[in-house]
């Protein structure tokens, strides 16, 4: 893999303020973006200029529509950006990104970022991906370890629920989708699906 033309983005994209934790200064970025800038993105040889990053000094909104601009000029030429590789995690009540079940968010259809400030979990004030940009990449990984994850991973590959989580929207339209689990988060399936060994 040649990391001289990766272009690397983040979502979601968490604003801290003030009074989520002491080791947090009151407008400091504490996201995955930052955990990866400060502790991965060293170890890699990926040009500045080729990572895109939430500005957090700005208000939610505006985060949000910068954060647009700044994708729209590393896809150059594309309407919806066309990810090759989006790796997604799923939380325990199905959301992906900062999408949350029964959110106003799921019905955006013509934003790739939207912002957040009514998150069901903290922090309230986010910046997402919508799910046309995660359904227009050619390749979607999700991962997700562990028992607690375990029924909700049912309802997402098993279930045909009217109003499905948002984990279970995630549908490529012309990609390919992959669940990667351990065996406590895939304990409950029972549909068929393969087992490898990393040992």
């Amino acid at each position: 893999l040649s990391w001289m033309r990766a272009i690397l983005v983040f979502s979601p994209e968490e604003l801290a303020r003030s009074g989520v934790t002491a080791l947090v200064d009151a407008s400091i970025l504490f996201s995955c973006g930052h955990f990866f800038q400060t502790h991965l993105l060293p170890h890699l040889s990926i040009p500045e200029d080729q990572i895109v990053v939430i500005n957090p000094s700005l208000p939610v909104e505006e985060a949000a529509a910068d954060y647009a601009v700044k994708l729209k000029e590393a896809f150059q030429g594309e309407d919806m950006p066309v990810f090759d590789l989006l790796i997604l995690g799923v939380g325990p009540d199905g959301h992906t990104c900062s999408l949350f079940p029964d959110h106003a968010l799921l019905q955006v259809r013509w934003k790739i970022v939207a912002p957040l400030s009514d998150s069901p979990k903290p922090p309230p004030e986010r910046i997402t991906l919508t799910l046309p940009v995660l359904n227009a990449a050619r390749t979607v990984v999700f991962v997700a370890t562990g028992e607690s994850k375990a029924s909700v991973i049912k309802r997402i590959l098993e279930g045909h629920e009217q109003n499905p989580l948002p984990a279970a929207r995630v549908q490529p339209h012309t990609g390919k989708l992959y669940w990667f689990l351990d065996e406590p988060a895939a304990k409950e399936l029972t549909i068929p699906f393969e087992k490898h060994s990393i040992l």
